[in-house]
């Protein structure tokens, strides 16, 4: 994983803040100044927290738990997605389907249509129903695809979410407040980092920020990635140099220390001869 360069934000413009009349006060601490009306954002704090977000995702890629990437901005949509594909992560880019997550059975059912949608499309007498019965099916699939094809194969609730802009994917980030789950941001000078587990002070506005950091996200997931087929693969060496027992071989029974065996039946006449005598009376 790279390490986040001063120059290299300082160029793509994550400094760029907004106009001092729309700063949200809880940004202050990662405020450099003013100029010209505008804040700029302290790029120092900008690499620190960049840093500790990278750490977190990365041991979640490498214990196989999943980040769900949303950003429905235009100026972020390709970058995202692009992003997202390049570690095999799911995305939302376009319109954030109210109760995704607090509603997640609902939406794995709409998944499931989308499939049922595909196997009759593959049919061979899908070609027999008329022309009209097909373009309906066809309309449905492609917008169930639109919306909800990226996150396809997210069986379970995701582990992380990613935000970009949290002030127009706020029921995004309250939907992931209310379940725990933890969230990820780039927060503007207009936003609350206070919402956000690990808020990324930068401009959220600009493509050219935002790939500056999701660049640098995505190095540590795939590191992550990286790290966790090597266990695996070192894991499955080892089983594979385990001894194993041949086929048609007999069982390789336990050694046990042999049971000592008395080479004389042990004799009940001394304790009839003492019962005997208790019971006899004494001879005065």
């Amino acid at each position: 994983m790279n390490e986040l360069k001063f120059e290299e934000l300082l160029e793509a413009g994550c400094h760029f803040g907004h106009l001092k009349r729309k700063w949200n006060p809880k940004m202050a601490p990662y405020i450099f100044k003013e100029h010209n009306g505008i804040h700029v954002i302290d790029l120092q704090k900008t690499i620190v927290k960049a840093d500790e977000a990278a750490a977190a995702l990365k041991q979640m890629a490498h214990s196989g738990k999943k980040v769900l990437f949303v950003a429905t901005k235009k100026q972020a949509k390709e970058v995202v997605a692009e992003m997202a594909k390049s570690v095999d992560m799911p995305f939302v880019t376009e319109r954030w389907p109210g109760g995704m997550l607090t509603n997640f059975q609902t939406i794995r059912k709409a998944v499931k249509k989308m499939n049922n949608l595909d196997q009759l499309m593959h049919d061979k007498d899908f070609n027999n129903i008329s022309k009209r019965e097909r373009l309906q099916v066809q309309r449905e699939r492609a917008k169930l695809d639109k919306n909800l094809g990226s996150i396809a194969d997210l069986n379970r609730l995701p582990s992380a979410l990613f935000v970009i802009d949290i002030n127009k994917e706020h029921i995004a980030v309250a939907e992931a407040r209310r379940l725990n789950i933890p969230t990820f941001a780039l927060v503007d000078t207009n936003t609350n980092p206070e919402l956000i587990d690990f808020p990324i002070p930068a401009n959220d506005d600009a493509s050219k920020s935002i790939a500056a950091i999701l660049k640098h996200m995505c190095e540590a997931i795939q590191e992550g990635l990286n790290e966790r087929a090597l266990d695996k693969d070192a894991q499955a060496a080892e089983e594979a140099e385990a001894p194993v027992a041949e086929e048609g071989a007999a069982p390789v029974e336990k050694r046990t220390r042999p049971r000592r065996q008395r080479t004389e039946p042990r004799s009940e006449a001394p304790k009839a001869e003492e019962a005997q005598a208790e019971e006899a009376p004494k001879a005065e």
